[in-house]
């Protein structure tokens, strides 16, 4: 804990991540962290898979080594420093699993993560019109891309989605703290999902990877290495009622609070050891949804970002872009440890 307090605070004088950096089978840009469960029972007393339980340690890209600490970078607060849990301690999270976003012209988006080094890991169609695309950030991570169907769709966030190894515990962990989750199902991609009701009718997703998924089938592909980032670290998503959805994720999901905050800006660990955040900020003209990414080498991203002509504002340890919808990506410097 000490050691972890102290590259906090050095964070403060570099305005830095800290990550681990570790060698992940297929996927030089991915983050290491914990190995994950062992094999053997867990603690519904069923018989693990070994090769889940290695799936779900090697590719963490949470990055549970992760260290972040507090800045102030472009006006942005970045309070995380270590808060004391008063609320019901909720099941752990593996991480962010995706981010959804309708896009007005999904050829012209899917052109924009390629030029930035994202493949497209598969895609899902519906009558030959293709309704979804999967953009992948790393083996756990994916930005999801679902073209306007109608005029009437708002274009923009749709939703945010988290990884459990355990969906059913926290399917139940929700119940019983009153909320009213849709019991687990099995999702066309082939992994296990459940989707509750949040703030302002905001939905929120979880998921759990499963073997034969399309996603799992489709680890160590479709990773680049010349992608210019390997890791989500944070979700901005905006309320007109910020305290009530800083309420909700606390109070009923199990989110933990970092004081101080900064007005505008609240930054939530998500349950566990991701060390990954949602950013909770308030509704307002000019606002966007921001996806937060970690780059190894903010000096090469800029020049890569130049050398294809798409304008990035830069302030200390952080690069801003905006994709052809207006959402904001934000890349921000990591650092491996030791150096």
């Amino acid at each position: 804990m000490n050691s972890l307090i102290s590259r906090r605070r050095d964070f403060l004088r570099t305005g830095s991540f800290w990550m681990a950096a570790a060698a992940v089978p297929g996927d030089a840009l991915a983050i290491s962290a914990q190995a994950g469960p062992p094999p053997g029972n867990d603690s519904q007393g069923r018989r693990r898979n070994p090769e889940q339980c290695r799936y779900n340690g090697a590719m963490r890209s949470a990055a549970g080594a992760l260290v972040v600490s507090c800045a102030l970078c472009a006006g942005l607060w970045f309070p995380f420093a270590c808060a004391a849990q008063s609320q019901p301690q909720s099941p752990d999270l593996a991480g962010i699993a995706h981010v959804a976003l309708r896009v007005a012209d999904l050829e012209k988006s899917r052109d924009f993560y390629r030029a930035l080094g994202f493949e497209e890991a598969f895609s899902m169609n519906q009558g030959g019109t293709p309704t979804e695309a999967f953009i992948k950030v790393n083996d756990r991570q994916f930005i999801e891309l679902y073209p306007q169907r109608q005029s009437s769709q708002p274009i923009g966030f749709m939703h945010v989605c988290f990884e459990s190894n355990n969906l059913e515990a926290l399917n139940r962990f929700y119940l019983d703290g009153g909320l009213s989750p849709i019991p687990v199902r099995r999702a066309g991609a082939g992994n296990l999902l459940f989707t509750l009701a949040g703030p302002e009718q905001q939905n929120v997703e979880y998921t759990q990877y499963m073997p034969g998924s399309r996603h799992w089938n489709d680890r160590g592909q479709h990773l680049s290495a010349s992608r210019i980032s390997g890791q989500i670290v944070a979700a901005g998503i905006e309320f007109r009622d910020p305290a009530a959805a800083l309420t909700f994720y606390e109070q009923k999901l199990g989110f933990s609070l970092d004081p101080p905050v900064h007005p505008g800006h609240t930054w939530l660990w998500l349950p566990g050891s991701s060390h990954q955040f949602v950013q909770i900020e308030p509704q307002a003209p000019g606002a966007a949804f921001s996806l937060f990414l970690l780059t190894p080498d903010l000096r090469r991203a800029a020049a890569e970002l130049k050398s294809l002509h798409i304008a990035a504002e830069k302030r200390r340890s952080m690069l801003s872009i905006q994709d052809p919808d207006g959402n904001r990506i934000v890349f921000l410097k990591a650092r491996t440890a030791g150096k």
